[in-house]
């Protein structure tokens, strides 16, 4: 199979904890299935051009996964509240654009627990919560409360900080370096330190959810591989986890390569 367009990372489909996760590498409009390809040779050429993953302009760097320097400082989706969204402005009529602010954060989110390098807190739009999980290496969650806007989930995610970390360890996590743990007695004791303003918010779910990713063995060094380094990346595709692609080579990060011109051999 030989396939070239623009690279935008790595898709996947959630079958149940039983089956592992269908991953897909995102060219164009096309999504090339990976699973078939485990225990393949395959290959990732850079071929010396990049264009803004939103508006299509040719660049010469990439910001924030993928976008031109415009888009980067124009676009709501890259303004700073994304990632730091107990400092949301849409309030004082400062967002960026106001109807994606209605669409996408003055909506319901899930602040949650996830077991990826060990378990940590975060939010994310309730009904997308599977997406994030996978896209975060998760191979266990559970929503622990229930907010109205994205502002009021990241001031409650913000605070629990302090007690879970709220990053992952992501050589940890490629490594499946992790202790199993009980998520329901975690969210007992996380709940503990709930601010009083947030207890109605709280939710009683009784079971997590579990992901299984489709890797065949993992590697006991992570070397991290980037087109920046080398024009070519090729190895025996061992597995697939997050936005990362195993391969017996090391390990290459799908969408940090937003916006590249690729071409796909598998």
């Amino acid at each position: 199979m030989e396939k070239n367009g623009l690279l935008r990372g790595l898709v996947h489909t959630y079958h149940g904890k039983d089956q592992p996760v269908d991953y897909y590498l995102h060219l164009d409009d096309e999504k090339i299935p990976l699973n078939d390809l485990l225990g393949s040779d395959i290959s990732i050429t850079y071929l010396g051009q990049k264009n803004c993953i939103s508006c299509g302009r040719k660049t010469n760097k990439t910001f924030n996964s993928g976008y031109c320097y415009p888009c980067f400082t124009n676009l709501a989706e890259n303004d700073l509240c994304i990632v730091k969204p107990h400092e949301c402005h849409f309030d004082n009529g400062t967002c960026r654009d106001e109807s994606f602010g209605e669409t996408y954060c003055m909506i319901p989110h899930y602040v949650y627990l996830a077991l990826s390098s060990d378990v940590k807190v975060g939010l994310t739009r309730k009904h997308n919560q599977l997406k994030r999980w996978v896209d975060q290496g998760a191979i266990r969650a559970i929503p622990i409360a229930e907010l109205p806007t994205r502002r009021m989930a990241g001031e409650l995610e913000f605070h629990l900080s302090q007690y879970l970390p709220d990053k992952t360890n992501w050589r940890k996590m490629l490594k499946g370096d992790v202790t199993d743990k009980d998520l329901l007695s975690i969210r007992d004791e996380v709940y503990q330190h709930f601010p009083e303003q947030f207890k109605p918010f709280q939710l009683n779910e009784n079971e997590w959810v579990d992901i299984t990713y489709p890797i065949l063995e993992t590697l006991d060094k992570i070397n991290s591989m980037s087109l920046d380094k080398t024009e070519t990346i090729q190895g025996k595709l061992l597995g697939a986890k997050a936005q990362y692609l195993i391969l017996s080579t090391g390990v290459f990060q799908t969408r940090k390569h937003a916006g590249y011109q690729v071409a796909f051999r598998g």
